[in-house]
Order: structure tokens, then sequence, then C-alpha cells
């Protein structure tokens, strides 16, 4: 058995869901922004980093069906929400959140910190 057989699978989707607020559409378009890529993609854009990398598996996960998602799926998912959790309560710079390093990297995560819930 597991670590993910473990799981509740139930409750990390309900958990990815929550933190996950950006649809797949609007992550996808971040992901191609100049800040995506300034938060994403090591200094000498060879090679991507963590945070966007996640992005895009994030998108792909969102596309896929539940019932067809992955042991490897779920271990992503937690990542993802345990990164979004520790993220959000850093809490942020005071001054200017919209355009922060803050911001950017946890959007790259598929959270915008900033949206209405």
């Amino acid at each position: 058995m597991t670590n993910a057989d473990n799981i509740d699978r139930e409750k990390v989707w309900a958990d990815f869901t929550d933190a996950v607020n950006m649809s797949p559409s609007d992550l996808e378009e971040w992901l191609r922004t100049d800040d995506s890529r300034k938060n994403g993609w090591k200094e000498d854009g060879s090679q991507e980093t963590i945070g966007h990398h996640s992005g895009r598996r994030i998108v792909d996960i969102k596309h896929t069906k539940k019932i067809d998602l992955t042991d490897e799926d779920y271990a992503h998912i937690r990542k993802v929400v345990g990164y979004v959790h520790r993220h959000f309560a850093q809490g942020g710079p005071e001054k200017d959140k919209e355009h922060s390093a803050w911001r950017y990297s946890s959007m790259n995560w598929g959270h915008d910190p900033l949206k209405k819930q």
C-alpha cells in the first residue's frame, strides 16, 4: 500500500480546489506573461523552476477527469496545497502586493492572493 492509498482523495481534491483559485485558462494566460517568467524561470531563462512547472502541471490536472488522476497527480496536488498555505501565511509585502514577487510566485502555483473568493 502506498501513501497515496492512505489519503482521502475527496478531501485532498477539496483542499486543492480551495487553494487553486485561478481557472486553467487564467493560469495558462498568466504563465505566458513576463511577470510569471521573472518569477518562474532561472535568471538565464534556460531552465524552468519548480513553481512555473507546477503551474503547467496544475493546468493539466484541472483538465483531467478526477477519476483519471494518478497517485502522482495526487502527490502533486498535496504539494500545491501545502505551498499555497505556507506562502499565503507569509502575508506578502506591506506595500504594492499587486505587483510583488510574492504574488507572482503564488500565481505560478495557481493561487492569486488578491482574487476575491
